[in-house]
């Protein structure tokens, strides 16, 4: 029977069967045997080992060729996944080509196998979560124009509010996800480097050929070669995770609204429906938000994740003893669950259902009350802020007292309509004309996307 890479259960809901090949045992494997294969290449443009020893000891860097059940028992003796793997390598070309054996590895250390291998294999993740994140804004922008002036009800404290409109709502969305591909774009020059230094970072072993070789090396890579290896000063890394973590929670916060959108109390946005999804084991009517259960379940895991990536920076001195170990599986585990919640996010986005008359519906619960503050600005213009304040705040609680509309207190209240006419008051009482700067914000949000998708 095929198994899906990582042979998870929930793979399928909690991440992407592409994110997560790149972290599967293969993905790891090849992505070391690719730094292998590029330290031959450079060696021989340096003139270190001979140009003949390149093509047996590439045929050999295939990580098909390789026994991942044996490699995982070698790990548990050997502390690291390289030695074993570059003990096989060597195996594998010894039986071809005895002579080009001898050039495998050469100079090179665990760490510089392992950590270049994980920075090929953040560069292709890299990719995936920034095509994501661009088709995330994309849709987001384009569901933000839609409903620019669709009004509901604001929500402060998980009470009605003033109004805001669904599209300056979905703009919030859009807005953090434009920081977070700007974020990425920033802190890629740093993340994607080669990770290169032998036995305690000084490559002596290569002597005076150890800066072209890097050179080389970093080249055939298509990585940056930084200022110094950074064994065990893990900030890059651990930048790529902190921003991951800040996608995670922007994600988790779109799923956070959704849902509340989608309580039967609010019914004004719902998840596209499909068959069996949202449903109950026992409940035929459910209809629940699995899309944005998968949001706030990354939002709330990844953090745990990202504390231990933090945990881990105080490496000691030039090779640590437990703290890299436990990035091993960290990073790449943030990395799945956030393309998985990329993923939900996508199809809540493209889908959203919306229910304007039910905005309007629930924006009248209170009879007006959540354009008391309309009326209260209009009026503090004519009687002082003071009076209008505690005159607004009496017919309020005469409206509930008497559970009549706001607009019919005040248009029995003297001091009111003394100043306000019918109008007005009308006008202040009407949703549409209270929505302040939304469009604004609107258009301001899908600039900035615009701005960067150019």
């Amino acid at each position: 029977m095929n198994q899906r890479p990582g042979n998870q259960l929930f793979d399928a809901y909690f991440t992407t069967r592409d994110m997560r090949e790149v972290f599967c045992d293969q993905g790891r494997v090849q992505a070391m045997l690719d730094f292998e294969a590029a330290l031959s290449r450079a060696q021989a443009r340096v003139g270190l080992i001979p140009s003949s020893a390149v093509a047996p000891i590439e045929a050999a860097c295939s990580a098909g060729l390789y026994d991942f059940a044996a490699l995982g028992e070698a790990i548990a003796t050997a502390g690291n996944s390289a030695i074993p793997l570059v003990k096989a390598l060597g195996k594998q070309i010894a039986a071809q080509n005895a002579e080009a054996e001898r050039y495998v590895h050469l100079g090179a250390t665990s760490q510089d196998v392992m950590d270049s291998g994980l920075v090929l294999q953040l560069r292709r993740a890299l990719e995936l979560i920034e095509s994501d994140l661009a088709q995330l804004g994309h849709v987001l922008a384009s569901q933000a124009r839609q409903y620019a002036t669709t009004p509901l009800a604001g929500r402060t404290w998980l009470q009605h509010a003033t109004p805001v409109t669904l599209g300056m709502k979905i703009a919030g969305w859009l807005g953090a996800v434009t920081r977070s591909r700007q974020r990425l774009a920033e802190l890629k020059p740093r993340l994607l480097v080669l990770q290169f230094g032998g036995a305690s970072g000084t490559l002596a072993a290569l002597g005076e050929q150890a800066m072209p070789i890097a050179q080389a090396l970093a080249e055939e890579l298509k990585l940056t070669l930084p200022e110094q290896p950074w064994h065990t000063q893990r900030d890059r890394v651990v930048e790529f995770g902190a921003v991951l973590g800040l996608i995670a929670g922007s994600l988790g916060k779109l799923g956070r609204d959704v849902s509340l959108l989608m309580q039967t109390e609010a019914a004004e946005v719902f998840e596209p429906s499909a068959p069996g999804k949202g449903g109950s084991s026992t409940m035929p009517h459910k209809r629940n938000p699995v899309g944005a259960a998968v949001l706030i379940g990354a939002a709330t895991r990844v953090p745990g994740l990202l504390s231990t990536l933090f945990s881990a920076m105080p490496q000691e001195h030039e090779r640590s003893l437990g703290l890299w170990h436990a990035e091993w599986e960290t990073l790449p585990e943030i990395c799945c669950l956030v393309s998985g919640s990329l993923q939900q996010a996508l199809l809540i986005a493209q889908g959203l259902e919306v229910d304007a008359g039910r905005m309007a519906h629930n924006l009248d619960l209170t009879q007006g009350l959540v354009l008391a503050e309309a009326v209260s600005i209009v009026l503090a213009q004519r009687v002082g802020r003071d009076t209008a304040h505690h005159l607004l705040e009496r017919c309020c609680k005469r409206a509930v007292a008497e559970q009549r509309h706001l607009r019919a207190v005040l248009g029995d209240e003297p001091h009111v309509t003394a100043e306000l006419s019918a109008a007005e008051l009308d006008r202040l009482l009407d949703p549409a004309h209270y929505l302040g700067q939304a469009q604004t914000w609107v258009e301001r949000a899908v600039a900035e996307h615009s701005a960067l998708t150019a």
